[in-house]
Formats: C-alpha cells, structure tokens, sequence
C-alpha cells in the first residue's frame, strides 16, 4: 500500500468583524437595534407586534431591541421583515411591555 499524504492545513485568516451596529427608529420614535435572523437559524415560533401574526421557524426575520437597552431577551422583538418595514405606516398591534 502507499503511503498517504499528510493532510493540508488551512489558514483560517483573520477572524470576521463583527456586523456593524444597525440603529434605526421605531414606530414610537425613539431608536431601536435591528438584527437580521436568517431563516436557518430561525427556531423558534415567534409573534410579530407589528401585524399580529406569528412568525413560524425558518422564517426569515428581524430582531428589534431598544438601542439603550442591553438587549436582554425580554427587551427583544421579532418582527416580518416587511412589518419592520412598513412601521411608519403601521403600528405596534401589541404592547411592548
């Protein structure tokens, strides 16, 4: 039998930056951290505050948490794409409290 090769290293390379921090402001004025999930990691069955509706896992979506806040997951709401989208136009249906 043959000898086999050694198996080639990779250089992973430097490690990735973290995503820039994306603040926009909400339908109630003040300044939210938005957060894309893709759908892959989309586990969780969620309700969205803007139209009510739920948001079914490997459903892409946004996470939107107050920017002065910590983002502790009882500050974080998930939200359709669109919904967040259309915030000016639409409001919460649901309490953020």
């Amino acid at each position: 039998m043959g000898r086999r090769r050694p198996a080639r290293r990779r250089n992973p390379g430097p490690a990735p930056l973290p995503a820039p921090r994306r603040v926009e402001v909400g339908p109630d004025g003040y300044d939210y951290e938005v957060r894309p999930v893709a759908a892959a990691r989309a586990v969780k069955l969620y309700r969205c505050p803007g139209c009510d509706h739920e948001i079914r896992p490997n459903i892409a979506h946004l996470v939107v948490w107050p920017a002065q806040s910590s983002g502790d997951s009882e500050d974080r709401r998930h939200w359709h794409t669109p919904c967040w989208t259309h915030r000016a136009t639409r409001g919460p249906t649901r309490r953020w409290s």
